[in-house]
């Protein structure tokens, strides 16, 4: 009896034990859901996010909303499957969700579905549609009182025109049996994830829910973006380039349009006149301020250090005024600002030295503080009525979710992948910093395989970011966490280029690629070989975008590596140069290759060397 006893107890704490852990899988990545765009209700009560999920079998993805109580507790679903909805946002007075969705008429494709403005009532029922917009809305901004919107619409094509009319009419959509002659007669002549570039534009539009009808306040042959609504719901701030040419600059500005204006803005008022990129604007609750994100130093194009601006709103006796950058001495990144319920200070987020935080800072000035800061990565944030924040946080090993912040208190809300955490064990995120060549001192990560130990020696990858002004942080990193899954250590560095280290580390390869930042990322992996747990005779490096171009002159000078990946790289760059999309950008940092050839030619020679390259290398 006694030894049977003792076996059922056994068979219990055998039954009752978790099960072991595995390592990560590439089919993971598809169980991996992607959580997004956090929007506070006004009674701070419920935070609305998207959850997107991806299915290999159906080759497809699909994205819904959900809403969660910010004191815990269940999530709820607030669109269905089977259809993708984005852009949640609460009515102001809390009790409508608004948010996009293409939804095809009955007897219509999904192909041919554009996307649409639907109200939501949180008190139950179906979704309605607000807005029948042949072209589709491409995003949009409630009016303080709840009665209109702001809609993002761009210009409609022939082809939209003719199918709104057949639609109209309830005839059958007849497809033209080719597809129309593309006329590009502008400077940037095509962009990534647009394609070839016409006249059509973007533009403001104001929908009154109570007639469902839009007008359009803005036009002109720019895009205007960023709508920002004053508090009395009379005016909208947006963000528009109204040069000449505005494909030859960066002259962006914030600009302020009259709510009813009937002109379809042929009466602005131009707010900044940085010949910068001036942008994000948000009116202060009082209405007495814009705060707004600019980039005073152009010619050093995305290597300046973005800065967070403030200045009278029009119509409180503060015109002409100049602007008050409230993060000069910052010298770092900042984003989206958000003013606070009582105006007196404003929200930010912070790009640091690997980790990115949500900030504070008074108009009036002073000290800044980090209500949302540690070893994590802040996306997207919300700031309610009683200075709660939902923000959306990654940590090396938890995929991003939605946190908020209550006082000093930050709590995870969301949980959409525990179950997949729960399964899996990720390897150690290690924060490291060396020295480069020249002294200059480098920071990045190393990604260590599950069960680590030193006592052995690893085969290892570096792994180059991209930008180049960007920075590996700590979020989570799905790609990197599947190389430490199958035994590699991974070497992330921040070279010099990188974003997060202040203006002068990013503008150290301004028109010098491959010298400096190749020279950091070589220390890198000589750091992780000092460590003694990598093995020196088995290194592969890749990377995408700037990291296939680095890499392109890595394998260039030296042969240490046994493998390599270039990815949307580049090499021999006259040969970009009116082909790819960034001219304006080449032009502004190389000159135009014709007049700078030596720095064009300088700058190739990953190309130049190509005989020295002897490392096998996918090209993609």
């Amino acid at each position: 009896m006694v030894i049977h006893s003792v076996l059922i107890a056994a068979a219990a704490l055998a039954a009752a034990a978790p099960a072991p852990k595995r390592n990560l899988q590439v089919d993971d990545l598809f169980r991996i859901k992607t959580v997004a765009d956090p929007q506070m209700s006004a009674d701070g009560r419920w935070v609305a996010y998207t959850v997107a999920t991806s299915s290999l079998k159906e080759d497809a993805s699909e994205t819904q909303v959900w809403m969660a109580p910010t004191d815990g507790g269940e999530p709820l679903p607030m669109t269905a499957k089977g259809t993708s909805a984005t852009r949640p946002r609460f009515s102001p007075d809390g009790k409508y969700l608004a948010f996009l969705a293409a939804r095809p008429d009955e007897g219509e494709s999904k192909d041919d579905a554009k996307a649409q403005v639907w109200l939501l009532d949180r008190r139950g029922g179906e979704a309605q549609r607000l807005t029948e917009i042949p072209q589709g809305v491409d995003a949009f901004e409630w009016a303080p009182n709840g009665q209109r919107l702001a809609l993002l619409v761009k210009d409609p094509s022939p082809e939209e025109i003719e199918a709104q009319k057949q639609k109209d009419a309830g005839t059958k959509l007849v497809r033209p049996k080719a597809p129309p002659v593309s006329v590009v007669d502008r400077l940037q002549f095509k962009r990534d994830y647009e394609g070839y570039l016409d006249r059509r534009r973007t533009h403001l539009h104001v929908f009154d829910l109570a007639t469902k009808k839009a007008a359009q306040v803005t036009s002109g042959d720019h895009d205007d973006r960023d709508p920002a609504w004053s508090p009395d719901g009379r005016f909208i701030a947006f963000v528009s380039n109204h040069t000449e040419d505005p494909d030859a600059n960066y002259d962006s500005n914030v600009w302020v349009v009259a709510a009813d204006n009937p002109d379809q803005g042929q009466t602005q008022m131009q707010v900044t006149s940085n010949p910068g990129d001036d942008d994000q604007p948000a009116w202060s609750p009082d209405g007495k301020w814009i705060a707004y994100v600019t980039n005073p130093e152009p010619k050093l194009l995305w290597y300046a250090t973005s800065h967070l601006a403030l200045l009278p709103a029009p119509g409180t006796g503060g015109a002409h005024a100049e602007p008050k950058l409230l993060t000069r001495a910052l010298d770092r990144n900042v984003r989206q600002p958000r003013f606070a319920p009582d105006s007196a200070s404003i929200y930010f987020r912070l790009e640091d030295s690997g980790e990115e935080h949500v900030a504070r800072i008074p108009v009036a000035g002073g000290a800044m503080t980090r209500p949302l800061a540690g070893p994590r990565a802040v996306g997207a944030f919300t700031v309610g009525k009683d200075g709660t924040i939902a923000a959306l946080v990654s940590e090396p090993q938890l995929p991003a979710e939605v946190f908020v912040v209550k006082g000093a208190a930050v709590q995870q809300l969301t949980h959409a992948n525990k179950e997949l955490l729960d399964e899996v064990r990720l390897g150690e995120v290690e924060e490291v910093q060396w020295k480069s060549k020249d002294g200059t001192e480098v920071e990045g990560f190393i990604v260590k395989p599950p069960g680590f130990s030193r006592e052995m020696k690893y085969p290892a990858l570096l792994r180059i970011h991209g930008g180049p002004v960007s920075q590996y942080d700590k979020g989570f990193s799905f790609e990197n966490q599947l190389f430490a899954a199958n035994g590699y250590v991974v070497v992330l560095p921040n070279p010099r280029g990188s974003s997060g280290y202040g203006q002068d580390f990013s503008r150290a390869i301004f028109a010098d690629w491959g010298n400096k930042d190749t020279q950091d990322v070589l220390a890198g992996v000589d750091y992780a070989i000092a460590q003694g747990y990598v093995d020196a005779d088995r290194l592969g490096v890749g990377g995408w975008s700037y990291g296939g171009i680095l890499t392109n002159y890595v394998i260039s000078q030296t042969e240490r590596f046994k493998g390599a990946i270039s990815g949307a790289g580049g090499a021999l760059w006259t040969g970009f140069y009116g082909h790819d999309h960034y001219q304006l950008e080449y032009e502004v940092e190389l000159g135009l290759p014709w007049k700078n050839r030596e720095v064009w030619e300088r700058l190739s020679s990953a190309y130049y060397n190509v005989e020295k390259i002897t490392t096998p290398t996918l090209y993609m």
